[in-house]
């Protein structure tokens, strides 16, 4: 006979629902944070202190990102369609990519790489080297704004200490800066993918998670831009200002 599929994250009858082997009313409704379900439901593991303190930091360091694409199209699909509220926040998701707070996953991998290498600055180099011979921008470096110092890598990276991680993926974020600055010449900031990568290493959270989590804090992000163009809109001075600067040439 073939083996059933099946899942471990939940399960149901009339009377109860299961999350990961914990009853959702009697274990989790008013006695967990929503940080601790959410890694419970993800991982299948308790989460321990460190894990909450970091991810929970995480979450609130890229919740919001300025009107980035991501809540421009958020806006302007409500204002299109307004009827849709998933709709906007599903646009706006989908704006999360390699561009705009989406590397922290490849950082993470990378970092990850760095740690398992017995010689990491070998490894960091390699990394560097290889990047640049495909013409790729290094992730977690280089900010349009913050030219000289992303503010939020300091705060993040406190988190950090203060939640007494090992440090190990810290340490190789550094030693991936070191090495694209010495192969550039230059200095090059480090961003805040970076450090929510290592950050979220440092948790003990797998690379193939990170976007996930980022994505999760940019949906509640999103809810608040929504909320507030249905009170103080501004999509239609959105969508005038995109047709003024741009003319017609057939």
């Amino acid at each position: 006979m073939e083996k059933q599929a099946v899942t471990s994250i939940c399960g149901y009858d009339a009377d109860s629902i299961s999350i990961r082997g914990k009853d959702l009313v009697e274990d989790l409704i008013g006695k967990r944070s929503f940080t601790d379900a959410f890694l419970i439901q993800a991982l299948g593991t308790e989460p321990d202190a460190r894990q909450s303190q970091i991810v929970n930091a995480v979450l609130v360091t890229i919740m919001e990102h300025g009107l980035v694409p991501s809540a421009v199209v958020t806006r302007l699909t409500h204002y299109g369609a307004p009827e849709s509220y998933q709709g906007a926040i599903a646009a706006g998701l989908l704006g999360v990519g390699d561009r705009y707070a989406g590397t922290a996953s490849e950082c993470g991998a990378l970092l990850e790489k760095i740690v398992a290498a017995d010689d990491k600055d070998s490894c960091a180099q390699e990394i560097v080297a290889d990047y640049r011979q495909r013409r790729r921008p290094l992730p977690g470096f280089g900010h349009p704004i913050h030219h000289d110092v992303d503010p939020r890598v300091k705060r993040l990276l406190e988190v950090c200490s203060e939640a007494s991680c090992e440090g190990q993926h810290i340490a190789a974020m550094y030693t991936l800066e070191s090495a694209l600055n010495q192969a550039l010449g230059k200095q090059l900031v480090t961003n805040i993918s970076a450090a929510i990568g290592a950050a979220l290493a440092e948790a003990a959270i797998p690379s193939g998670m990170m976007r996930g989590i980022i994505l999760v804090a940019r949906c509640a992000g999103l809810v608040g831009h929504l909320f507030e163009e249905s009170q103080q809109p501004i999509a239609d001075d959105m969508w005038k200002g995109a047709q003024e600067p741009i003319s017609y040439e057939p």
